[in-house]
């Protein structure tokens, strides 16, 4: 750290972006206490995580690019949540719904307009 101090303003929007963050992630953990099903349970922290990362990920780069240094990687890491907690949400999504299909469970209807579900 180069030693200097950042204005009131700034550290007050640096602040907010990183308590909002944390706020957004603590809903995301409530939301997969809350819910009943893992088919409802596993929106709640992908998408939640992806928001709170991205406050986070501005208020870092506020934060350095005030300071005078460059904060590449807190973009690049929240490029990379942004990419990958959606892909994995759909692979475990998928991995469920067969598991549940095959196992005869209850599961949420098909959305495809074919009226066939292939799983049953």
């Amino acid at each position: 750290m180069s030693g200097t101090t950042l204005p009131l303003w700034l550290d007050i929007v640096v602040s907010a972006l990183v308590l909002a963050g944390a706020c957004i992630a603590f809903m995301g953990s409530w939301g997969l206490l809350r819910l009943r099903n893992y088919f409802e349970r596993v929106h709640a922290p992908s998408i939640i995580a992806t928001l709170g990362c991205w406050c986070v990920m501005h208020a870092t780069l506020i934060y350095f690019s005030a300071t005078g240094q460059l904060a590449l990687h807190a973009l690049l890491i929240a490029l990379f949540i942004a990419v990958t907690v959606p892909v994995t949400t759909i692979f475990l999504m998928r991995a469920a719904l067969f598991r549940a299909r095959r196992m005869g469970e209850k599961v949420p209807p098909s959305l495809s307009g074919s009226g066939h579900d292939p799983g049953a």
